[in-house]
C-alpha cells in the first residue's frame, strides 16, 4: 500500500494494490457489506459505520477518522499484508498463477471473532442472500443503532436469550447453535482472543467444542476472524475443485498462504463457471 491521506472524515489510501472491492467484499467472506447502484459499498464492523468506494486507483473511506482507520480498517482490510509477494510465490503454479491473477484484488478481512462465528454457524446449508437477510435481522433485533445500520450483537446480548426468541429472525436449526455459541463465549469457555495466538490445530478442535461447529465453519472462523492464513474451509464445492485442479492436494508453494489461496481458488471457479 502507499501512502494513506486524512481530510475530516474522510480516509484516502494512495493507488491501493491488490484492493478490489468488488472481489473483497462480494466473494462470500462477509455478509454485512451492501453496494449501491453508483457503486459505494457501506457496511458495519467492531460497531463503526463506513462508506467505501474506489476513486481512479484509491480506495476512500467515508465516515472514519485517522484513530479509527489506524484501530480498525487499517487491520481488518488487511492493508499491511503484501498481496504481490504472495501471488508471485504461489505463481510458481501454473493453475494458481491464473486464479490469483484472475482474483489478485480479494484481501481475506481481519473480521471480529465472534461475528465471524456466528456468521459462519448461521452460513451452514444457506445461500448467501439469506445468509445475509438472517444476520441483518440479528442485528436489527439485537443490535445497537450504528448510524444508517445496526451494530453486531455482542456474544454476552445473546448469551441471555432463549431459542425462542431467536424466531424473528427465521433462522431454523441455528438458532440453537447460535444460543450454545453466545453462552461458551459469554463465559468464556470459549476465549476466543486466545485462539488468535493457539496452534490451528488446537484453536480448531476448541471451536468444535460448541454445538454445531463443524471443520468448515471452525475454519471460516480461525481465517477470517482469527488471522489464522493456514486455514482452508472446504466445502463440497471447493472439495471439487481441489480434486479437478490439483488432484486434491493443495501445491507446497501455497500451503503458508492456504486461507488466501482458497479465495482466489473459489472465486476464479465460480466466475469462470467451471463445471465440476
Amino acid at each position: 500500500m502507499n501512502s494513506v491521506i486524512f481530510c475530516g472524515d474522510t480516509v484516502r489510501i494512495k493507488n491501493a494494490e491488490n484492493f478490489c472491492l468488488n472481489q473483497t467484499l462480494d466473494c462470500g467472506q462477509a455478509f454485512r457489506w451492501q453496494m449501491s447502484k453508483d457503486g459505494v459499498w457501506n457496511g458495519v464492523a467492531y460497531g463503526k459505520y463506513i462508506e467505501i468506494y474506489s476513486d481512479k486507483g484509491d480506495i476512500v473511506i467515508k465516515g472514519t477518522n485517522k484513530q479509527d482507520f489506524d484501530d480498525i480498517w487499517y487491520s481488518y482490510f488487511d492493508i499491511k499484508r503484501d498481496y504481490s509477494k504472495i501471488i508471485k510465490t504461489v505463481s510458481s503454479d501454473n493453475t494458481l498463477r491464473l486464479a490469483s491473477e484472475y482474483g489478485s484484488g480479494i484481501r481475506v478481512l481481519n473480521q471480529e471473532p465472534w461475528e465471524a462465528l456466528c456468521s459462519f454457524i448461521i452460513s451452514q446449508n444457506n445461500n448467501i442472500p439469506r445468509i445475509k437477510g438472517i444476520i441483518e435481522r440479528l442485528c436489527e433485533n439485537f443490535g445497537e443503532k450504528c448510524v444508517k445500520r445496526y451494530s453486531f450483537p455482542s456474544a454476552d446480548r445473546l448469551a441471555n436469550l432463549e431459542i425462542e426468541d431467536l424466531a424473528p429472525l427465521r433462522c431454523g436449526f441455528r438458532a440453537r447453535y447460535i444460543i450454545d455459541a453466545a453462552r461458551k463465549v459469554s463465559t468464556g469457555e470459549i476465549d476466543l482472543n486466545s485462539l488468535k495466538n493457539t496452534d490451528y490445530e488446537t484453536a480448531k478442535a476448541k471451536l468444535m467444542t460448541i454445538t454445531g461447529v463443524g471443520p468448515k465453519v471452525a475454519d471460516c472462523t480461525l481465517l477470517f476472524g482469527l488471522g489464522h492464513i493456514s486455514a482452508f474451509p472446504k466445502d463440497v464445492w471447493i472439495k471439487r475443485a481441489m480434486q479437478v485442479l490439483f488432484d486434491g492436494e493443495l501445491p507446497n508453494c501455497a500451503v503458508p498462504y492456504a486461507g488466501i489461496v482458497q479465495q482466489y481458488i473459489f472465486y476464479y471457479a465460480r466466475s469462470n463457471n467451471l463445471n465440476f
